[in-house]
């Protein structure tokens, strides 16, 4: 009979060990499964503190500590300058002015015209678009991805607004601390968890909304305090990060660099005020040792330019040392790149720091960063936000009246800035003209909407035909040397014309 080769190793093993023949094999094989096992989950002294790894759920590791997380996120959003750097620098950087959409329908021109118009007319009115009348659809944008990034999610409550509405449609932004997670267990449909409410096949059907913020307590007028209402889920739009399957809420983006955030502040504010207490001791009187060598004489208790002082004999001055910064700002990058890393973006856009930085390092940066960027806007925020919102704009559009019929709508991000704009755009010139990139893929890549531009284009070159104006800058007339097209196409032609002769 042919033994396996894990049987062999087992056979090698038990003539090392123990002279039982039952213990031999039980120690065999507990060998050969140390020689087969991982590192990363082996015991010994290095991972003997290692108790926070376990076999829990998303849901059962974030539930007890989202709420704890999230105030601490906010506290150092409010008194960190590089937190609230991060979190502004994503949000300028993923939404930066706002996602624009381009509304558009094969079958009628006219329609799609009058959505247009009737979407950008809602969205740029606060009044007509947001529960509380402060912001438009792009201020809404930031305001929710803001509360995503520090708050870990956020939720958007439809309201429908009948009293003299063309787009009876309205968005309320809710914090996360408006969810009910009281209300947590087993029902007769399903069950709730964390105050989002499943059916028994673990799909949401609705959530457990505080009417007031429960933040709001110290206020004891407010009515309808604590108390939490049933509403449907077609009703809310919960937009969250996901970093697990199964993650039914989300978390700050904060959450791996919070102690160190917090450690960073404290040692920036120890090395300030060590500084400012040395600074404080100029010098040190030593007096004599006995007291009856000391003769009479006040010195000075402050310095000035020029100033000589003549010393009592018996008494002496040292100036004071001041302790040395000469590690500080090492140690301050080193931590905040780790910051930085935490958060998903670049060391130089949280600390606006460029002194270490080329044109190929900046550039290099900005790719990894913008896959995040990318990310975020593509698998989250237009998802969970922008294309549900735009699915509530065309039911409140037919309930006002206005028949929408096969209008879509695509999202078209701000656009970026560039970092050498003469060697990007000249590669994004040969990229259309290889055939690789299309020309509205190459517009939206800049931040463009593709029709308008393009209607701008055709609406200008009318105006130039008609005053019989040639611009350098019109391909139609000029090659890309300068040189106009008619001119190299007349001779080009009389040179055909003579090789033929």
């Amino acid at each position: 009979m042919t033994k396996t080769p894990s049987q062999n190793a087992v056979d090698k093993l038990i003539g090392v060990v123990h002279p039982s023949e039952a213990l031999k094999r039980q120690k065999a094989r507990m060998a050969l499964h140390q020689l087969r096992r991982f590192d990363g989950a082996g015991g010994g002294r290095r991972t003997d503190g290692w108790t926070s790894a376990t076999s829990s759920s998303a849901d059962a590791v974030n539930g007890p500590d989202l709420a704890k997380m999230r105030d601490r996120s906010r506290d150092l959003t409010r008194n960190s300058p590089y937190a609230s750097r991060a979190v502004s620098t994503i949000c300028s950087n993923t939404v930066g002015t706002g996602i624009l959409p381009r509304i558009s329908s094969r079958r009628s021109k006219v329609r799609q015209s009058r959505i247009t118009d009737l979407f950008n007319e809602w969205a740029t009115d606060p009044s007509q678009i947001d529960w509380e009348s402060r912001n438009d659809f792009y201020g809404l944008q930031n305001l929710v991805l803001r509360t995503v990034v520090e708050s870990g999610e956020c939720l958007i409550r439809r309201r429908t607004v009948l009293d003299n509405e063309t787009i009876p449609l309205r968005l309320q932004i809710l914090e996360p601390d408006f969810l009910d997670t009281g209300r947590d267990g087993a029902i007769a449909t399903g069950h709730i968890k964390q105050g989002i409410e499943f059916n028994r096949e673990g799909q949401r059907v609705a959530y457990w909304v505080f009417e007031t913020h429960p933040g709001d307590s110290s206020i004891s007028s407010i009515s309808g305090l604590g108390k939490s209402n049933r509403i449907d889920a077609k009703e809310i739009l919960h937009v969250y990060r996901q970093e697990r399957p199964g993650a039914s809420r989300g978390i700050p983006w904060s959450h791996s660099v919070i102690i160190k955030l917090r450690d960073f502040e404290d040692y920036s504010d120890a090395q300030l005020l060590k500084q400012k207490i040395s600074a404080c001791f100029a010098g040190f009187v030593v007096e004599p040792e006995s007291p009856d060598a000391a003769l009479e004489g006040d010195l000075i208790e402050s310095l000035e330019p020029g100033l000589l002082e003549v010393l009592p004999p018996g008494k002496d001055i040292k100036f004071a040392n001041p302790p040395s910064t000469a590690e500080y700002e090492k140690f301050t990058r080193s931590i905040l790149l780790q910051i930085a890393s935490g958060y998903g973006i670049t060391y130089e856009s949280l600390t606006s720091d460029l002194s270490a930085t080329n044109f190929s390092s900046a550039r290099l940066g900005w790719l990894e960063f913008y896959r995040n960027i990318e990310t975020w806007r593509w698998q989250m925020l237009i998802p969970q936000f922008l294309t549900p919102t735009w699915k509530w704009f065309k039911n409140a559009a037919e309930i006002g009246g206005v028949p929408v019929g096969d209008v879509k709508i695509e999202w078209t991000p701000p656009r970026r800035e560039l970092i050498d704009p003469s060697t990007e755009i000249e590669a994004t010139i040969k990229q259309v003209r290889a055939g690789l990139l299309s020309l509205p893929k190459a517009l939206r890549q800049f931040g463009y909407d593709p029709e308008e531009i393009m209607a701008e284009i055709g609406e200008s070159n009318d105006r130039l035909d008609a005053l019989k104006l040639i611009l350098d800058s019109d391909p139609r007339q000029t090659a890309h040397n300068g040189a106009t097209q008619k001119a190299e196409s007349s001779e080009d032609s009389s040179t055909e014309e003579s090789q033929i002769n």
